[in-house]
């Protein structure tokens, strides 16, 4: 197999893909990965469940390659592409393969704890000690671990476990090649473990840590060679014993929260995953719980359950604003029309009818049959509204929703579920603002490079920011909401004019622009500033520094560096906003408040840890004892005493100081 340096791959087609869109189909591509690298990516067949490629690719391979994996995908324009299954071949199974494999492949599902990269470099040691000798693990560093948060990047940890004990290296932010130099002992007892397990995992704020890889050393052997240094390759975690999930913690939150309280905490809890991008995510855990004690599909989200209440509060959350813009004129014209509408035969009020003179009263069938009619047209009214706005209901709806059918679907595959929304797509979503502003010239080559003070038409919706001549032109380009990196103001000394803004962002070949835009007064720049910010806060690759000048000759106006490209003089102020009702959450105090809920009912999630445990003597978490909880409800419990401990142990500020000078403002 070494001789061989090169691979010959032929995608043909694939068959019976299980359907992943809300239409009954799928979109279906291709990636090709060595060694988890990707390589190739074919082309999407668009609405197919048996999609043909025929696309072909010759590889070249390292000698020390380890397998070769063929991922089907389903792209995804609102979220994530779903992963429908792959197909791996190790360096053995193609060296037993001398003519090649040709022919049809089963596509097994993607476990994600399976789908581990990278290496770790580490040095073991047995050291003498009295009365016994120790086992020294000196975790260094990784290398190529696999991404998996939504800047592209990971936080990675280390824990390693040896004979009951388990100790943690401090956390690296966002990297894929952390360093740390930090070294752990363990005692060497007769009878102890025979096994050191090393793991890596990627830290997260608001949901379970993610697995990134372990590494199992026979200590055994280690005894024999005494020292052992070098790269060990992470692997996959089959047994998945030692972890838990949030969906264990969902169903005892929900049993030991009381129902006046429920809404509250639903409330609480969506708005800290919505903050976090992670709103989907959450509700889908609790669609599969409340899904499961369903018999029926049209009993969904009727009981006091914490599905239901996070469901009503997303939705108020999500698509208030939304609803106002479509349904408000409607209901507006409701009101303003005034037309008597009574459905109930006992209820109606027969009046007189005709013109001056020729006075009749109507009949009841006739006041019923108008009431109808009425009531048939603000329906029809609200609904064709409905119908019409798809592309301007928030994004996050649309995909939590085509969660659900999906999660539906599952559940109940006999049932039939229709909806045409393929008149509503090429409807485009409203402006968030629009207006006009003044584009100043700029050297790149970006679609914004034009005439000093040339005056366009600027709309900014939930997708794009785009321009034209006038508002009415069919000609217009336009930035890519989700390449926006910041929204910041500008120097006024750097183009001798006032209320200059500059949008940072990245074209299509991912090479960074500014475009640089002048606002009539400092409230319009503000309003701008304010909405751009709200619709790309939660985009990933956000700056964290910027140059408030322009870059001129051959430096920046602001700091004189004379790297176009090199690290900004001035923070970011992505979360400085406008205050508006519906202005972006704050995660941070919902998490404060989601803390206070937890430390209200900690005595009950003791008992019920106990109680699941077996163990109704020893305390839920031993102080002291050094030991991590493995189960869920046991780690959520160390949280809390940590936090708790944390916000003991913390100094109280200083006393605020009287101000000097004050400002009365009324509001």
């Amino acid at each position: 197999m070494a001789k061989r340096s090169s691979l010959s791959i032929r995608i043909v087609e694939g068959k019976n893909l299980p359907a992943k869109d809300i239409n009954g189909s799928s979109d279906p591509y291709c990636i090709v990965k060595v060694d988890n690298e990707p390589i190739i990516r074919t082309a999407t067949v668009w609405k197919t469940l048996c999609p043909f490629w025929g696309e072909e690719y010759q590889v070249h391979l390292p000698p020390t390659f380890h397998a070769v994996a063929f991922y089907v995908l389903d792209e995804d324009a609102l979220s994530r592409d779903d992963v429908i299954g792959k197909v791996c071949f190790t360096r053995d199974t193609l060296a037993s393969l001398p003519k090649g494999f040709t022919g049809w492949a089963h596509l097994t599902e993607v476990d994600p704890d399976e789908e581990v990269q990278g290496e770790i470099h580490l040095r073991l040691e047995v050291v003498p000690g009295t009365p016994a000798r120790r086992l020294r693990c000196s975790v260094l560093e990784a290398r190529d671990l696999a991404p998996k948060d939504r800047n592209g990047a990971s936080d990675p940890f280390v824990r390693v476990h040896y004979n009951g004990r388990t100790q943690e290296t401090s956390v690296v932010k966002k990297s894929c090649y952390p360093r740390w130099n930090e070294t752990f002992e363990f005692e060497l007892e007769e009878g102890a473990a025979e096994a050191l397990c090393i793991e890596a995992w990627d830290w997260d704020l608001v949901s379970r840590n993610d697995f990134l890889g372990k590494v199992v050393v026979n200590v055994q052997r280690l005894y024999a060679a005494q020292q052992e240094e070098g790269w060990f390759r992470l692997q996959p975690d089959q047994s998945k014993s030692q972890r838990g999930g949030p969906g264990q913690l969902i169903p005892i939150i929900e049993e030991t929260t009381s129902t006046d309280r429920r809404q509250e905490v639903a409330t609480n809890l969506l708005k800290l995953f919505l903050g976090q991008g992670l709103a989907k995510d959450f509700l889908d855990l609790l669609f599969q719980l409340e899904l499961g004690r369903t018999s029926e599909a049209n009993t969904l989200f009727r009981s006091n359950s914490l599905a239901s209440k996070s469901m009503e509060s997303f939705l108020k959350v999500a698509g208030m604003r939304y609803l106002h813009g479509v349904l408000g004129p409607i209901i507006d014209r409701v009101f303003e029309e005034k037309k008597y509408v009574e459905l109930d035969p006992s209820k109606v009020e027969v009046k007189d009818v005709g013109c001056s003179g020729l006075h009749r009263p109507q009949t009841e069938a006739e006041v019923l049959e108008q009431s109808a009619q009425t009531l048939r047209a603000h329906l029809g009214a609200l609904l064709s509204a409905l119908c019409r706005s798809v592309r301007a209901c928030p994004a996050v709806i649309r995909a939590t929703f085509r969660q659900l059918f999906r999660r539906v679907r599952e559940r109940f595959p006999s049932a039939q579920y229709e909806l045409d929304l393929q008149r509503t797509l090429s409807l485009q979503a409203p402006p968030v603002k629009e207006g006009t502003l003044f584009i100043h010239r700029t050297k790149g080559k970006g679609p914004l490079t034009s005439s000093s003070f040339k005056k366009l038409h600027f709309s900014l919706t939930t997708e794009a920011l785009s321009f034209s001549k006038t508002p009415s032109s069919k000609k217009s380009t336009l930035i890519k909401l989700a390449n926006i990196r910041a929204a910041e103001k500008v120097e006024e000394k750097s183009f001798s004019s006032s209320h200059v803004m500059q949008v940072i962002y990245t074209d299509e070949a991912g090479r960074p622009q500014t475009a640089y835009l002048q606002c009539k007064c400092v409230n319009e720049l503000n309003q701008w500033l304010s909405a751009l910010r709200k619709v790309s806060v939660n985009n990933s690759g956000l700056l964290g520094t910027y140059h408030p000048g322009v870059f001129r000759g051959d430096k920046w106006s602001c700091c004189h560096q004379k790297d176009k490209t090199g690290r900004g003089c001035d923070k970011t102020r992505s979360r400085v906003t406008l205050q508006e009702w519906n202005d972006p959450l704050d995660h941070d105090l919902e998490a404060q408040l989601v803390y206070r809920h937890l430390l209200g009912v900690e005595a009950v999630l003791r008992e019920k840890h106990r109680e699941l445990s077996g163990d109704t003597e020893a305390d839920a978490v031993p102080a002291g004892s050094g030991e991590a909880p493995t189960d869920p409800l046991g780690q959520l419990l160390q949280v809390l005493q940590d936090l708790r401990e944390a916000h003991s142990a913390s100094p109280p500020g200083p006393p605020p100081s009287e101000p000097s000078r004050l400002l009365e403002l009324q509001t």
